[in-house]
This record gives structure tokens, C-alpha cells and sequence, in this order.
């Protein structure tokens, strides 16, 4: 049976603290799916279909990574893809607060996936999406933190 893992988030954008991520997965895991999903409560900066593309050329070397667009329960769409597993990126002890409540409620609605966290690279500790989009926004070098895929997107 292929151990197959699925990364979700809304990647707005992906950056480099999620690249930390996926790519610390990879000996773990036969398939990563990065799970690009939509929420009603989040309005995002790009489109899913962008994030998307990001994705895909970031990982177009690496057969062990797949890309998609999802809408609903997470835990519904682990058993619709067969992951048996999520991973999820901490970088502070309040995103283990965090997280750790919504990986409580999926055991409950589901015990046959297992959520499993992965702690990022100090280096990413303060790389997160939400301060990326503000560099972004006010026309600050966003570089940094970002993969390159997404960054020459961005100066096009």
C-alpha cells in the first residue's frame, strides 16, 4: 500500500517555508499531494488555478509530488485521494495550538488518517504567507521568501 500524504493549505503564495516542508516530507512518504484548498472565510491574493501552477513548476522534477485544487472537509478529501495521512508545518508553539485542534477534531471524524506535523527550518520561522502578501502589496522585495518559480511570476 503507498503511504500517501496530503499537504493542505492555501499557498497564497507558496513560499519557501512551505517548499521547507514538502520537500522534508518526500523520504517519508510515496506521493505528497499539496492540496491547494478554498476557503469561504479567505480571500486570496492569487488564484487557485496560479497557486496551482506554482506548484506544479516547482515540482515538475519530482514525481513523488502532485498538485491540486480541493473544496471541503479536508479529512473528506484524504479519503476521496486515499491519503492516510497529513502533514502540516509548525513554526511557533501557538500554530501547535492551532493545529493540533483541527488534527483532534479530524481523528474524531476520522482515526484511519493520521495528522503529522513537521517543524519548520528556523531559517523560515518568520516566512509566512500572509507577511509575504503585504511585502508584495506595498512593493518591498518579497525574494527572500519565496521560490523562484513564484517570484519571477511576480515581476512579470
Amino acid at each position: 500500500m503507498q503511504r500517501i500524504c496530503l499537504f493542505p493549505g492555501t499557498f497564497d503564495p507558496i513560499t519557501l517555508g512551505h517548499v521547507d516542508i514538502i520537500d522534508r516530507s518526500l523520504p517519508l512518504f510515496d506521493k505528497v499531494i499539496v492540496g491547494i484548498g478554498l476557503n469561504s472565510s479567505k480571500t486570496p491574493m492569487f488564484s487557485a488555478e496560479q497557486r496551482l501552477q506554482w506548484v506544479q513548476e516547482i515540482y515538475k522534477d519530482e514525481p513523488k509530488v502532485e498538485g491540486t485544487i480541493y473544496e471541503g472537509l479536508t479529512i473528506e478529501y484524504c479519503k476521496m485521494i486515499g491519503a492516510q495521512f497529513i502533514i502540516r508545518g509548525i513554526r511557533y508553539v501557538s500554530d501547535f495550538e492551532y493545529e493540533k485542534t483541527i488534527a483532534d477534531a479530524n481523528r474524531t471524524l476520522d482515526k484511519s488518517i493520521e495528522t503529522i506535523f513537521l517543524t519548520g527550518e528556523p531559517k523560515y520561522t518568520s516566512v509566512a504567507s500572509t507577511i509575504v502578501r503585504d511585502i508584495i502589496r506595498n512593493g518591498g522585495d518579497a525574494s527572500l521568501f519565496l521560490p523562484k518559480e513564484v517570484y519571477s511570476t511576480l515581476n512579470k
